[in-house]
């Protein structure tokens, strides 16, 4: 009686774990009732029936990766290079995942290699270099076209590298650094000649501001000359004027001003002057001297 009883418990607990299952959160479990899809069961507790359903496949739903190995590929001007490459994916309808394909994995990585092979052998290998994001976006929509029928969506698709051979990424250094020398030596040119047009446009302006100072300097020089001209000729016209007024308050008769004459023309002669121009008027006064002092001479001689 025991043994039955424990019989029986075992077979309660084998039916109990066949009935009972737990689908974790992120999964689902495709299950099958005599060999057919019955029902997609969620996260959480499922009852199925023992013997009848049983689970097929347990589908994950979160995002995933998968690295498709280095392939070398053939460009469009018959250089190999080896690309290394990352998809990301995920399951959006597990019952195609799982009854459309025997392998949503190995028909992801297939798809994506031949895709990628066709489309850099229609590029050039500098082409390659620099369209990398056109390339994932190829890459990408044929991947997540092809992949629909299968329940999966591609997500994003990444080239992780490009590896061409060794002699033609030292011929490809070798480029570089010749372009940096050639981008170097034309800046260098560049800022030399840009050096030599900010110095000659200084020298220009610094001629420029220096022949307007001059040209300043002579004006002004000029002004304050003909301003201390002015002046003079001014205090020279009120000294004749007072002379002149002077006279006229004296009124002085012929031989006072004839005197006064000859005491100018003495003065003059005094000068730097190597010739002397005589007024017509101061020789008459000369002449009246010149007979006063034959007069005095002649009577000198009778004492």
């Amino acid at each position: 009686m025991l043994v039955f009883l424990i019989i029986l418990l075992i077979i309660i607990l084998i039916i109990a774990f066949k009935t009972i299952k737990v689908v974790k959160q992120a999964e689902v479990y495709v299950i099958e009732r005599l060999g057919k899809f019955h029902k997609i069961a969620d996260a959480g507790l499922t009852i199925i029936i023992p013997f009848f359903d049983h689970v097929r496949s347990i589908v994950s739903l979160k995002q995933q990766t998968m690295d498709i190995p280095p392939q070398g590929v053939i460009t469009k001007d018959n250089v190999t290079i080896t690309i290394d490459t990352v998809v990301f994916y995920k399951v959006t309808d597990p019952a195609k995942a799982v009854y459309e394909i025997q392998s949503l994995k190995k028909g992801i990585e297939y798809l994506a290699i031949t895709t990628i092979r066709d489309i850099v052998g229609k590029m050039d290998l500098d082409e390659t270099f620099s369209s990398r994001d056109m390339i994932n976006n190829k890459l990408r929509t044929i991947l997540d076209e092809a992949t629909d029928q299968w329940g999966c969506k591609v997500d994003r698709v990444e080239i992780k590298d490009i590896t061409p051979p060794a002699d033609i990424r030292d011929a490809m250094e070798k480029q570089m650094n010749a372009e940096r020398n050639k981008r170097a030596l034309i800046l260098n040119a560049e800022g030399e000649r840009q050096s030599a047009i900010t110095i000659a446009e200084g020298q220009k302006e610094a001629a420029i501001l220096q022949a307007e100072a001059d040209q300043e300097a002579k004006i002004r020089r000029a002004a304050g000359e003909a301003e201390a001209i002015k002046k003079v000729a001014e205090a020279k016209a009120k000294e004749i004027e007072l002379v002149y007024k002077a006279i006229q308050n004296a009124n002085p008769d012929d031989k006072l001003i004839q005197l006064k004459s000859l005491e100018a023309l003495k003065e003059v002669a005094n000068g730097d002057a190597n010739k002397v121009f005589i007024p017509f008027e101061a020789t008459s006064a000369l002449g009246s001297l010149g007979a006063i002092k034959e007069i005095m001479t002649d009577e000198t001689k009778k004492k």
